[in-house]
């Protein structure tokens, strides 16, 4: 698939969460930028802001949910798969204020890999699969980083 078609699939899958997800509507979420490697979604401070003038934990650590989730969910559609995702666990950490606008990235966890994924949901029909996201920060160091498991199980062919 080209980048461009990739980019696409990844608008549209941010329209989709945008209407189908009312947190992600309120919060102003837009694609960013996606690759073979990552999603990355940008968020407005102004919708996501605080009482002390910096970005909501509550933004910071959904909006990074959302980004893993899509990275897994991209994946799926990429292949035409139908299935339900789900956060199996996640651990998140605050690590800094952010100030302004912000985004996040997702990536797969070091060991994760689609291969694995992909022939283990075609044999079980669920597979689960570890990733990585992080705000920014200043610098090299991440203002928040959150380290999550998603779990897709195939729909059944009777689902609606």
């Amino acid at each position: 698939m080209s980048t461009t078609e990739r980019s696409t699939l990844a608008r549209k899958l941010v329209t989709f969460m945008r209407e189908e997800i009312p947190l992600a509507q309120n919060m102003d979420l837009s694609l960013l930028d996606t690759d073979e490697q990552h999603l990355s979604i940008a968020a407005p401070l102004g919708p996501n802001i605080n009482d002390k003038g910096c970005a909501f934990g509550g933004s910071l650590v959904s909006v990074m949910t959302l980004t893993g989730w899509g990275l897994v969910e991209l994946e799926l559609r990429l292949r035409e798969l139908e299935c339900d995702v789900f956060v199996g666990e996640s651990t998140v950490r605050y690590l800094e204020p952010v100030w302004g606008d912000f985004h996040s990235e997702a990536r797969l966890a070091e060991g994760a890999d689609w291969v694995t994924f992909f022939d283990t949901l075609a044999a079980r029909g669920r597979a689960r699969i570890e990733v990585t996201c992080r705000v920014p920060g200043v610098g090299d160091k991440p203002a928040a980083t959150l380290q999550a498991r998603f779990v897709a199980k195939r729909r059944s062919p009777d689902a609606v």
